[in-house]
């Protein structure tokens, strides 16, 4: 019996993760430990353990290690602290290997405490480009790491061409579109009852633009200037509801959330619903039956491209990425914004593209990792 831990570290981690975490706790030689820390247990970031737990997961450590204030030197802070409590835990749980996703500060933390503690570290969606800060972390995280699940083709050569051993780069496609496969995604008020926000509520019948827009740590201090772009693009579209969600808490989120609460103290009657967070199937559904996205979240290019939703991406945070023929780019210019809102609606609904897999990641990578032997990687 193989003791696999995940540490779960915000909500995109969760989604990003989810069908692995269930593939590994149904299979009958892997044994799940979860760990959830940093803006994962925020209530203003949108707690999730509590969805965790609805979905059956076992939580076996929690752990607080952000450090208030969400600009440079407190994402630095909080990355060291991150190290610190995570080599305690990881020393405590004991496990065979720790699996950290993608390219966030927390996800350094996990890889330097798991490598300094001879861990064998697996990493999912290593190999990507974005074009900003993420692209360094990301990559570091590939020379700590000794497996590698990449989500494309072109990543796992990137990862290989890196130097890292082919025998243990695997593209099974990324775990966040399983999300997607076998669900019900009809959207209605019954389904979405119980997701609180603020604002005027949607009728989900009509249509509707989603907004997710994160903070970009190359830019900090530009994030109110930023989203108020953004936000008085949407104002300027007629005829459509929107949904704005709250950025995460990469430095210069507090920038990116002021702009929001100005914006809606100043638009009262604007038709707006502010929302947190979502369990990754009910943003699937938000995101499947969105007329158009708008920000700068890579949802929009991994989940939107198979579900063929038209998408804005705004500024450079997801600037190099692979993406499918469902995306347009624009500056920080509420008159671009406008524009390229407008004409990708007109052009509606995509075909699906299979980029970033077909759904069966989950499966594949638990499977795999059952067939590692860790004590030859290491």
């Amino acid at each position: 019996m193989k003791r696999i831990c995940v540490v779960v570290a915000s909500r995109a981690n969760y989604g990003r993760v989810k069908s692995v975490m269930k593939a590994i706790k149904k299979h009958p030689n892997l044994d799940l430990i979860l760990i959830v820390g940093a803006s994962a247990l925020l209530d203003r970031f949108g707690n999730i353990t509590k969805i965790i737990e609805d979905d059956g997961f076992k939580i076996h450590r929690s752990i607080h290690y952000v450090i208030e204030g969400e600009n440079l030197t407190t994402q630095a802070k909080s990355t060291g602290l991150g190290i610190i409590e995570l080599a305690t835990a990881f020393q405590d749980l004991k496990p065979d290997a720790v699996i950290t996703v993608a390219d966030r500060f927390e996800t350094m933390a996990t890889a330097i405490a798991a490598t300094y503690l001879n861990i064998p570290l697996i990493h999912l969606q290593g190999g990507e480009i974005s074009g900003n800060i993420d692209d360094r972390v990301r990559h570091s995280i590939t020379k700590l790491a000794d497996v590698h699940f990449v989500a494309t083709e072109l990543s796992a050569k990137r990862v290989i061409k890196m130097g890292e051993n082919p025998k243990y780069v695997f593209n099974f496609g990324c775990p966040s579109i399983d999300v997607l496969i076998g669900q019900n995604l009809e959207i209605n008020s019954a389904i979405m009852k119980n997701q609180l926000g603020a604002g005027i509520p949607l009728n989900w019948k009509r249509p509707y633009i989603l907004m997710l827009q994160h903070p970009v740590t190359t830019s900090f201090g530009e994030g109110f200037e930023q989203v108020t772009e953004t936000l008085n693009a949407l104002k300027a579209i007629p005829n459509f509801q929107k949904l704005v969600m709250w950025p995460n808490i990469d430095a210069g989120s507090d920038d990116v959330s002021k702009g929001i609460r100005h914006f809606r103290e100043y638009n009262m009657s604007e038709p707006i619903y502010y929302y947190k967070n979502f369990t990754p199937e009910n943003f699937a559904r938000v995101l499947k039956n969105a007329t158009c996205c708008v920000g700068n979240s890579s949802s929009f290019i991994r989940e939107g491209s198979f579900l063929g939703v038209p998408a804005v991406l705004v500024g450079d945070r997801q600037k190099d990425r692979e993406h499918g023929e469902n995306i347009v780019f624009s500056e920080y210019n509420t008159k671009e914004i406008v524009k390229k809102i407008k004409s990708i609606i007109k052009v509606g609904y995509f075909k699906q593209d299979k980029l970033f897999g077909d759904g069966s990641a989950g499966e594949k990578i638990a499977d795999k990792i059952y067939q590692l032997n860790f004590s030859e990687i290491k």
